[in-house]
This record gives structure tokens, sequence and C-alpha cells, in this order.
């Protein structure tokens, strides 16, 4: 908990001549006003929030105040909900043997419900691990029992399936150790693990995380990731919803195991040197009125929009109102209880196109109009500034990430500049790229120059993470770039002993399309859990249509532990790509810069970070003396090689050969077909 105030002074715009955003970008001067009008709009909103607590911190505290706590001073436990429109709230539990009328709330200003329970008398009853509701008499007259909104923790009854919030009042709290963890390393060149606990186990069923913590972590660590990007923290009701129809906030998910487990898998990450980001959903809620918020006060307006506003038809949830300052409070309390109660360093923002347009980027994004017009939600876009605002007030380097499509401007540029704050965005665009190639395209038609725009088209002054795939390319009804090169090939010619063609190709273009998406796409990486190894098959997690079969809900990690299948040549390659960027520092260099395009050859090469990458995606042609003109005479040696034949390859490449420029700064190659080189200077 910090300790002392910060308050976030506003900035004047009539101190700026320009705001730094347009500078940099020309092309936006046509939109001058509207991005001044939208720093102006954030101006006053932390001005009002000065005004009203004194600084953003104080303003994010709501969890301190709304659900259950114990106040020493009148020696006894207080529950608060926020409920404007509710007509009457009653508290119960085992404490009062569910009794639905014996415990009233007592309504006060501001829309806010109380009620207090003196230790004494409740000393034996109100305790921890017993379970509670709140009857809430709506708006609508709608009487219903529900769970409280800021509650810590949610159970579900293993006979009944219902849903319940659980008291969690440990007697000692929870002792850190992870005093010494740096984010720097992470914050500059983010090498991120997407993960996802209860599917991270190879036994079909939901793991935990002290499993993860004991069986995965050091996987991540011995793969040279340095960030944890974890899905489904926060309470969903359906398993199947890979955690993003949230229903409790404020609430890990208890399917997991204890709140003091997960700070646990944290703090051991910490001490592994690995950042722990968390995937909030704050662009929707799930709808089911008994284990979420929706119409918790009756109206259909207390944390979302009213009406067809407040509904994602396509996601089948409900819609916040961002401009309501309770429903911002709520959100960024929500931010400052995981990053200050979990240690987690930051933020994957789920859904961010969805939460700054009112059409949700359901649109042809072919003008730059569209960044600017009504279909923008402008009180959207000022939460994501405050949020911004808030975390690196809470940890200026904690990470933040945009997952957003659009190519919104200014989204990872800094608030005073002109820019909504995020540090990085998820370049969306090269896993649907892949997906694409892979499915539509035969290897001949291969477009280098389409490849090479799209892995490096982005804003020069914002930081992109780029991925080959992700979760979403995994989840059944897709296939994962493994299964879209090998297909039942996977199930019955991955052994060493054989040779098969399919196979060979695979992997081959499995190892060029994860270093090329590495070293060209952006200024972080991502692998989703699995991926690394070239895992064959989907993830579906347990439903009607599977028979509730947990079959494609975990990872088969005895695939790539057996020397005799190929899945260790993918996994030994990701791990020697991952080294090389952290011993280059390549993420953090400038972008690549094109040396060579050979569109019929299919010959690629570029350089980044001090280091020559040389990618053939020829199907079947290999070249003897072939030249790339490099930035710098001298002697250059191959570094790394996707030939080698511990990563699968033909030993067609020899590493202790040194390559002299020429007369023309050029190096002549043998350049084989489907290989990636990557060369340095010899000093």
């Amino acid at each position: 908990m910090l300790d002392c105030l910060i308050i976030i002074k506003p900035l004047f715009v009539k101190e700026l001549k320009k705001l730094n955003l347009v500078v940099d970008e020309p092309w936006l001067e046509a939109y001058e006003p509207k991005i001044e009008k939208r720093f102006q709009n954030y101006q006053s909103a932390i001005r009002a929030i000065n005004d009203f607590s004194g600084s953003i911190l104080e303003f994010a505290r709501m969890h301190e105040f709304y659900g259950v706590h114990f106040d020493k001073l009148r020696k006894g436990w207080v529950y608060r909900e926020w409920a404007p429109a509710a007509k009457a709230l009653f508290l119960m539990g085992d404490f009062n043997r569910w009794n639905r009328n014996s415990h009233p709330l007592r309504s006060s200003s501001r829309g806010n419900w109380e009620i207090f329970l003196p230790y004494e008398d409740y000393k034996n009853t109100f305790i921890h691990q017993s379970k509670i509701k709140v009857r809430v008499i709506g708006a609508n007259d709608t009487d219903l029992d529900r769970i409280p909104a800021y509650i810590r923790r949610v159970v579900q009854d293993k006979e009944t399936h219902d849903f319940a919030g659980q008291l969690w009042f440990e007697p000692q709290p929870y002792t850190w150790s992870d005093q010494n963890f740096s984010l720097e390393e992470a914050a500059k060149m983010p090498l991120i693990y997407e993960a996802h606990v209860g599917m991270a186990l190879e036994e079909a069923k939901v793991g935990t995380y002290k499993e993860f913590e004991t069986l995965i972590l050091p996987r991540i660590k011995a793969g040279g990731y340095n960030a944890i990007q974890l899905m489904a923290v926060m309470e969903h009701p359906y398993y199947g919803s890979f955690g993003y129809h949230v229903s409790n906030f404020f609430a890990p998910s208890s399917r997991f195991g204890t709140p003091e487990e997960l700070k646990s898998l944290i703090n051991t990450a910490h001490r592994m040197g690995i950042a722990v980001v968390m995937d909030i959903v704050h662009s929707h809620a799930v709808k089911n009125v008994n284990e979420g918020l929706n119409e918790f006060d009756g109206s259909d307006h207390q944390y979302f929009h009213p009406g067809p506003k407040g509904y994602h038809e396509g996601w089948d949830s409900k819609l916040f109102d961002y401009g309501k300052w309770e429903v911002q409070q709520f959100l960024l309390s929500n931010i400052r209880y995981w990053m200050e109660e979990f240690h987690f360093d930051g933020f994957r923002f789920d859904g961010a196109t969805s939460i700054i347009y009112n059409h949700h980027g359901l649109v042809s994004f072919d003008s730059a109009e569209k960044y600017f017009d009504d279909g923008v939600d402008e009180d959207a876009l000022l939460y994501l500034q405050l949020a911004n605002t808030l975390i690196h007030a809470l940890n200026p380097k904690a990470l933040s990430i945009a997952e957003e499509v659009s190519g919104m401007p200014g989204l990872c540029r800094k608030v005073e500049d002109g820019g909504i704050g995020f540090d990085f965005r998820l370049a969306m665009g090269i896993p649907d790229y892949w997906i694409k190639t892979l499915k539509h395209k035969l290897d001949e038609q291969w477009d280098l120059f389409e490849l090479w725009h799209e892995l490096t088209n982005r804003p020069k002054l914002e930081k992109s993470i780029a991925y080959a795939e992700s979760h979403d390319q995994a989840l059944v009804g897709d296939k994962s770039i493994a299964f879209w090169l090998m297909d039942k090939e996977m199930y019955f010619s991955m052994t060493v002993l054989e040779q098969n063609l399919v196979v060979d190709r695979g992997i081959a273009l499995h190892k060029m399309i994860r270093m090329i998406t590495l070293s060209l796409g952006g200024e972080g990486y991502l692998n989703f859990i699995g991926n690394e190894f070239g895992h064959p098959e989907w993830v579906d997690f347990p439903r009607l249509g599977n028979d509730w079969s947990y079959q494609y809900a975990r990872r088969q990690w005895s695939l790539v532990d057996d020397p005799l299948l190929r899945y260790q040549q993918l996994d030994l390659w990701d791990k020697a790509m991952i080294q090389l960027a952290k011993d280059y520092q390549l993420l953090a260099s400038a972008p690549g810069v094109q040396l060579h395009l050979d569109p019929d050859k299919k010959i690629l090469a570029y350089e980044r970070g001090g280091l020559i990458f040389v990618f053939s995606f020829h199907p079947t042609e290999s070249y003897f003396g072939f030249p790339i003109r490099v930035p710098e005479a001298g002697s250059y040696q191959i570094l790394l090689n996707s030939d080698e034949k511990i990563y699968g390859g033909f030993e067609r490449l020899d590493k202790t050969i040194t390559y002299h420029t020429d007369q023309d700064q050029q190096v002549l190659l043998y350049v084989p077909n489907r290989v990636v080189m990557v060369m340095g200077r010899k000093m």
C-alpha cells in the first residue's frame, strides 16, 4: 500500500503549442481539435478527481469501502453496497442460517447501503470461509439473492452448482518475499508466455494455482520468457468462457485454488525473475443475474448502459457505462486491488477495440475519420486514459497492453502527448495474416512484399507486441499454426526415427514463422502455452457438445519431454530464439532495416540489433554464392540457423565458416531452401 498521497496534476493545453502526438504524426493535423478536446476532457476529469478525492490513487480505493471489512474502531464487521435504485437489501448467509429478513441494510447517501455486525455478537458465526449473499429488492420489484459486488472470493457448491460469496479472513496476511524483483527487463522488452492455469496440466482436469507454480513455472523459466500473461483470473461462472464472461471482478477464481495460492504463484514467479501480467476484462461482464452485476439494483443501468447500448450481441454480455463516476471507481479500484493485493505487474486489456467504439470495431477502418467520429465512445477513451494514469502511478514500470485492432492513433503514446497511455499494443494483424496465408496460399504463392509490410507497418513511436498465434488461433473451430502445417501427420509421423515430407515442411516453416515474427514484428513478443513446441491440438473446454470432456482443455507436456518426438526440436528452437533476443536486446533495438528482398527466389534479409537475418522461403531451391549487402564491411559468422540437426534441420550450413565482405560490401552465402540464418559481425 502506498503511504504517500500522489496527486496527478493536470497539464493545461494553453501551455502547449501542439500536442506531441500531432507534431510527430503530421497526418493527424486535420484532427488536432478533437485530439486536444480529448486531452482537455482528461484534464477536467483529473481536476475533478483531485477535488473530490485528493488524487486518482485515493479515488481508486472503493474496494476498501464497499464489501465486507472489519472496523477496528467500532469493533465489528461493516458491509456496504452501492445499489442506488434498490428498494431494500438484506444480508444473509451461514451466520444467520440464511434468514432472508433478519439483517436489513440501512440506506445512506449516494445510493449506498450498510449494515454493522458487532464482533462480540457474531465472532462465532461470521467467520472465515462461511458463505454469504445479499437479498436485493430491486427497482423492478424483483426479489433476488445476489453476490456482493466487491466480494473477494466466490465458491460454487459441488452438488447444487450454486455460486455464493465466501468470507475470507486469514488470521495472518500472506508473507511476500519478492522485494528484490525488478520489472526492468520485462518492461523494456517483454517476452510473454500467455497461459491459462486451469488447462496448463496434462491431466484431464482443472489445474490449480499450486500445480501451475510447481509444474509450469519452471518450464516458463527454462524457456527464457520474462513475463507471464495469466488468463481467466477473475471469477467466471462458466469455465468454457475462457475467463472472458466475468461475474465477480475482485475475486480470483476459486476453481483454481485460494487467494493465498495465487499470491504464492506470483511470488514464486517474481523470485524467478518473471513478471506476471493479468488478462483483465473491463470490456464487458457476464449477463447472468444470479452470479454477476447485471440488474443488481433492479435497474438495467446501474453499472451498464441501459437498453441495447448495454448489450454486446456478439459476446452475449453486458457493457459498462464508462461515463459514470461510480463505474470508473469500481473499475479503477479493481486495477489497484489486483496490483496491490496480488502484486500483478500490469495488465493486458481485453477487447480494447470494443471498449473504444460504440460499434465495437465491427466496421472497416478505411478512413482516418473513423478514429474521431461519433463511432468513438469518448467516455470509454477517457476511462482508458485514467486507467493507464493509475497503473503508472502505482508502478511506473508496470506493463499496460491493449488488445486493439483498429489502429487508434496515439493508443500507445503518453496521455500528456495526446495519447491513451498504453505501453504496448498487441499486433493482432500478424496472427490473422499467418492463418490466412496458411489457409489460402501455396508455398510458392507467398508474397514477401506483403509479409514485410505486415510485420513492419506500425507507428514509429508506438510499441507493439508481435505474436504468430495466441489462444484465439488455438480454439476449437480453428487450428494452431502447427496443425495448419502438419494436420493429421502430427498424430502419426512426429518420431525422429522416420522422415516425413509433410512434417519436414511443417517444422521448417514453424521455426521460420516464429523467428521472423519475433525478430521483425514488434518491440515485444508473445507465445501461447504449448505453441512453442507445436502443440498438436486445439483448445476446447468441457461443454455439452463434447460430453463435458477435458481431452482438449489441457497441454500434453509428455510430447515435448519425449526425446524420440520432434516436438522437442521445436522447443529447443524456441529456447534458442528467445535467448538470442535477450542476448542482443533485439526487441529493444530500432525496427528492422531491409537489406534484400527477392520475390522470385523468396529470399528476405534485414538487419536488426546488429544482427543479420536471412530467410529463404523457397520450397525447393537452394542458392550458392547468394550476395547480401550488409551495413558494415568486415567478417561475419552464423550465430544461429534453423537447419541445425537439434532443431530438426538437415545440417546443410557450416557454422564454422567466416564470411568476409567483398568490394561491394556483400557477403556471398549458401542459402538452402526453407531456412533462416542469423549472422553476427565478428569484432
